[in-house]
Protein backbone atom coordinates (compact mmCIF):
# COMPACT_ATOMS: atom_id res chain seq x y z
CA UNK A 1 0.00 0.00 0.00
CA UNK A 2 3.14 2.12 -0.17
CA UNK A 3 1.62 3.72 -3.80
CA UNK A 4 -1.42 5.14 -1.90
CA UNK A 5 0.41 6.15 0.96
CA UNK A 6 2.47 8.00 -1.68
CA UNK A 7 -0.68 9.77 -3.43
CA UNK A 8 -1.76 10.94 -0.01
CA UNK A 9 1.25 12.39 1.04
CA UNK A 10 1.37 14.09 -2.53
CA UNK A 11 -2.12 15.58 -2.12
CA UNK A 12 -1.25 16.95 1.45
CA UNK A 13 2.18 19.07 0.26
CA UNK A 14 0.61 20.28 -2.89
CA UNK A 15 -0.26 24.32 -2.18
CA UNK A 16 -3.86 24.97 -2.07
CA UNK A 17 -5.21 27.02 -5.02
CA UNK A 18 -6.26 30.77 -4.28
CA UNK A 19 -10.11 31.54 -4.42
CA UNK A 20 -10.39 33.43 -7.73
CA UNK A 21 -12.39 36.48 -7.09
CA UNK A 22 -15.71 36.49 -8.57
CA UNK A 23 -16.61 38.04 -11.88
CA UNK A 24 -17.58 41.56 -10.59
CA UNK A 25 -21.45 41.93 -11.36
CA UNK A 26 -22.55 45.07 -13.41
CA UNK A 27 -24.09 48.10 -12.27
CA UNK A 28 -27.91 48.77 -13.99
CA UNK A 29 -26.97 51.61 -16.77
CA UNK A 30 -28.55 54.96 -16.07
CA UNK A 31 -31.10 55.86 -17.61
CA UNK A 32 -30.73 58.09 -20.51
CA UNK A 33 -31.35 61.75 -19.85
CA UNK A 34 -34.18 63.40 -21.77
CA UNK A 35 -33.41 66.82 -22.91
CA UNK A 36 -36.25 69.24 -22.97
CA UNK A 37 -36.06 71.21 -26.40
CA UNK A 38 -34.68 74.78 -25.03
CA UNK A 39 -37.21 77.51 -24.03
CA UNK A 40 -37.47 79.81 -27.09
CA UNK A 41 -37.22 82.82 -25.87
CA UNK A 42 -37.89 86.78 -27.54
CA UNK A 43 -40.80 88.90 -28.10
CA UNK A 44 -42.57 86.11 -30.46
CA UNK A 45 -42.40 83.70 -27.79
CA UNK A 46 -43.67 85.86 -25.00
CA UNK A 47 -46.28 86.65 -27.09
CA UNK A 48 -47.39 83.16 -27.64
CA UNK A 49 -47.09 81.65 -24.19
CA UNK A 50 -48.53 84.86 -22.43
CA UNK A 51 -51.60 86.05 -25.32
CA UNK A 52 -51.65 83.68 -27.93
CA UNK A 53 -51.58 80.07 -26.33
CA UNK A 54 -54.65 81.04 -23.46
CA UNK A 55 -56.40 83.46 -25.75
CA UNK A 56 -56.63 80.05 -28.12
CA UNK A 57 -57.31 77.48 -25.20
CA UNK A 58 -60.26 79.82 -24.79
CA UNK A 59 -61.93 79.70 -27.98
CA UNK A 60 -62.53 76.37 -29.88
CA UNK A 61 -60.28 73.83 -31.06
CA UNK A 62 -60.17 73.98 -34.51
CA UNK A 63 -59.29 77.91 -34.29
CA UNK A 64 -55.99 76.85 -33.21
CA UNK A 65 -53.45 75.62 -36.04
CA UNK A 66 -50.65 76.66 -37.09
CA UNK A 67 -51.59 78.39 -40.01
CA UNK A 68 -53.67 81.18 -37.67
CA UNK A 69 -50.60 81.01 -34.88
CA UNK A 70 -48.57 82.23 -38.14
CA UNK A 71 -51.13 84.95 -39.05
CA UNK A 72 -51.97 86.27 -35.08
CA UNK A 73 -48.29 86.74 -34.85
CA UNK A 74 -47.57 88.32 -38.19
CA UNK A 75 -50.20 90.53 -38.18
CA UNK A 76 -49.12 91.58 -34.55
CA UNK A 77 -45.75 92.46 -35.78
CA UNK A 78 -47.16 94.58 -38.90
CA UNK A 79 -49.62 96.14 -36.88
CA UNK A 80 -47.43 96.41 -33.53
CA UNK A 81 -44.07 95.89 -33.56
CA UNK A 82 -44.35 93.36 -31.24
CA UNK A 83 -44.77 95.76 -28.23
CA UNK A 84 -46.81 98.90 -28.88
CA UNK A 85 -50.45 98.42 -27.09
CA UNK A 86 -51.33 101.58 -28.39
CA UNK A 87 -51.21 103.31 -32.04
CA UNK A 88 -48.52 105.46 -31.67
CA UNK A 89 -48.63 108.91 -33.72
CA UNK A 90 -46.21 111.00 -31.91
CA UNK A 91 -42.75 109.37 -31.49
CA UNK A 92 -41.71 112.16 -29.42
CA UNK A 93 -44.84 111.40 -27.16
CA UNK A 94 -45.11 108.10 -27.11
CA UNK A 95 -46.92 107.64 -23.94
CA UNK A 96 -50.03 109.62 -25.92
CA UNK A 97 -52.54 107.24 -27.66
CA UNK A 98 -53.36 106.88 -30.92
CA UNK A 99 -57.15 105.65 -32.39
CA UNK A 100 -56.07 101.71 -32.04
CA UNK A 101 -55.59 99.67 -28.78
CA UNK A 102 -53.79 96.54 -28.04
CA UNK A 103 -50.98 94.48 -29.41
CA UNK A 104 -53.08 93.93 -32.66
CA UNK A 105 -54.65 97.58 -33.27
CA UNK A 106 -58.15 97.31 -32.44
CA UNK A 107 -60.29 100.57 -33.47
CA UNK A 108 -63.42 100.98 -31.34
CA UNK A 109 -65.59 101.29 -34.57
CA UNK A 110 -63.78 99.01 -36.64
CA UNK A 111 -62.44 95.64 -35.19
CA UNK A 112 -64.18 95.88 -31.77
CA UNK A 113 -67.28 96.33 -33.30
CA UNK A 114 -67.36 93.93 -36.05
CA UNK A 115 -66.04 90.74 -34.25
CA UNK A 116 -68.42 91.57 -31.55
CA UNK A 117 -71.26 92.29 -34.01
CA UNK A 118 -70.51 89.61 -37.17
CA UNK A 119 -72.79 86.53 -36.90
CA UNK A 120 -69.55 84.36 -36.93
CA UNK A 121 -68.37 85.89 -33.86
CA UNK A 122 -70.12 87.25 -31.83
CA UNK A 123 -71.37 84.21 -29.16
CA UNK A 124 -67.35 83.37 -29.25
CA UNK A 125 -66.65 86.80 -28.19
CA UNK A 126 -69.23 86.59 -25.63
CA UNK A 127 -67.62 83.82 -24.13
CA UNK A 128 -64.06 85.46 -24.10
CA UNK A 129 -65.18 88.59 -22.62
CA UNK A 130 -67.63 86.66 -19.90
CA UNK A 131 -64.01 84.36 -19.22
CA UNK A 132 -61.49 87.48 -18.82
CA UNK A 133 -64.50 89.35 -16.99
CA UNK A 134 -65.04 92.21 -19.35
CA UNK A 135 -68.61 93.32 -20.18
CA UNK A 136 -68.65 92.50 -23.96
CA UNK A 137 -69.59 96.30 -25.04
CA UNK A 138 -67.58 98.26 -27.46
CA UNK A 139 -66.48 100.68 -25.12
CA UNK A 140 -65.43 97.97 -22.69
CA UNK A 141 -63.45 95.92 -24.66
CA UNK A 142 -62.24 98.87 -26.85
CA UNK A 143 -60.73 100.52 -23.18
CA UNK A 144 -59.09 97.59 -21.86
CA UNK A 145 -57.47 95.87 -25.26
CA UNK A 146 -54.18 97.72 -24.29
CA UNK A 147 -54.31 96.47 -20.83
CA UNK A 148 -55.38 92.18 -21.42
CA UNK A 149 -53.35 90.90 -24.32
CA UNK A 150 -55.44 87.84 -23.89
CA UNK A 151 -58.65 89.21 -24.81
CA UNK A 152 -56.61 91.00 -27.81
CA UNK A 153 -55.23 88.06 -29.45
CA UNK A 154 -58.84 86.33 -29.04
CA UNK A 155 -60.42 89.17 -30.83
CA UNK A 156 -57.77 89.21 -33.71
CA UNK A 157 -58.22 85.10 -33.86
CA UNK A 158 -62.03 85.93 -34.02
CA UNK A 159 -61.44 88.54 -36.40
CA UNK A 160 -60.03 86.34 -39.01
CA UNK A 161 -62.72 83.89 -38.44
CA UNK A 162 -65.06 86.36 -39.94
CA UNK A 163 -63.00 86.07 -43.47
CA UNK A 164 -65.37 83.46 -44.87
CA UNK A 165 -61.67 82.29 -46.64
CA UNK A 166 -59.39 79.05 -45.67
CA UNK A 167 -56.31 80.49 -43.91
CA UNK A 168 -53.08 80.55 -46.00
CA UNK A 169 -51.00 77.62 -46.13
CA UNK A 170 -48.28 78.46 -43.57
CA UNK A 171 -45.61 79.91 -46.31
CA UNK A 172 -47.72 81.91 -48.69
CA UNK A 173 -46.57 85.40 -47.60
CA UNK A 174 -48.88 86.61 -50.06
CA UNK A 175 -52.31 84.99 -49.18
CA UNK A 176 -51.66 86.34 -45.63
CA UNK A 177 -50.77 89.31 -46.97
CA UNK A 178 -54.42 89.62 -48.96
CA UNK A 179 -55.91 88.11 -45.77
CA UNK A 180 -54.58 90.89 -43.62
CA UNK A 181 -56.07 93.59 -46.12
CA UNK A 182 -58.88 92.07 -46.04
CA UNK A 183 -59.92 91.96 -42.70
CA UNK A 184 -57.59 94.77 -40.93
CA UNK A 185 -57.83 96.93 -43.68
CA UNK A 186 -55.19 99.13 -42.75
CA UNK A 187 -55.12 103.19 -43.30
CA UNK A 188 -51.78 103.33 -43.99
CA UNK A 189 -52.23 101.35 -46.65
CA UNK A 190 -55.22 101.97 -48.20
CA UNK A 191 -54.24 105.85 -48.35
CA UNK A 192 -50.94 105.56 -48.65
CA UNK A 193 -48.96 106.00 -52.27
CA UNK A 194 -47.20 103.34 -54.44
CA UNK A 195 -43.89 103.93 -52.76
CA UNK A 196 -45.81 103.76 -49.11
CA UNK A 197 -47.72 100.85 -49.89
CA UNK A 198 -44.71 98.66 -51.23
CA UNK A 199 -42.94 100.02 -48.18
CA UNK A 200 -45.62 98.65 -46.15
CA UNK A 201 -45.71 95.41 -48.38
CA UNK A 202 -41.71 94.51 -47.95
CA UNK A 203 -42.07 95.04 -44.00
CA UNK A 204 -44.85 92.48 -44.19
CA UNK A 205 -42.48 90.07 -45.55
CA UNK A 206 -40.38 90.33 -42.55
CA UNK A 207 -42.98 90.23 -40.15
CA UNK A 208 -44.12 86.92 -41.99
CA UNK A 209 -40.64 85.22 -42.06
CA UNK A 210 -40.42 85.47 -38.24
CA UNK A 211 -43.65 84.43 -37.46
CA UNK A 212 -43.01 81.26 -39.47
CA UNK A 213 -40.02 80.84 -38.34
CA UNK A 214 -41.72 81.01 -34.58
CA UNK A 215 -44.55 78.63 -35.33
CA UNK A 216 -42.98 76.41 -38.18
CA UNK A 217 -38.99 76.15 -37.32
Amino acid sequence: MSWLANILNALRRAPEAEPQPADPVPEPAAPLAIEPPPLRTGPLAEITRLAIDPALALLPAKMDTPRARVMLLAICGQEADFRHRWQIFDASRPERMGAARGLWQFERGGGVRGVLRHAASAAHARAVCAARAWSPTETDVYNCLHLDDVLAAAFARLLLWTDPRALPDVGDVEGAWQLYLRTWRPGAYTRGTEAQRAGLRAKWGGYYAQAVDEVAP
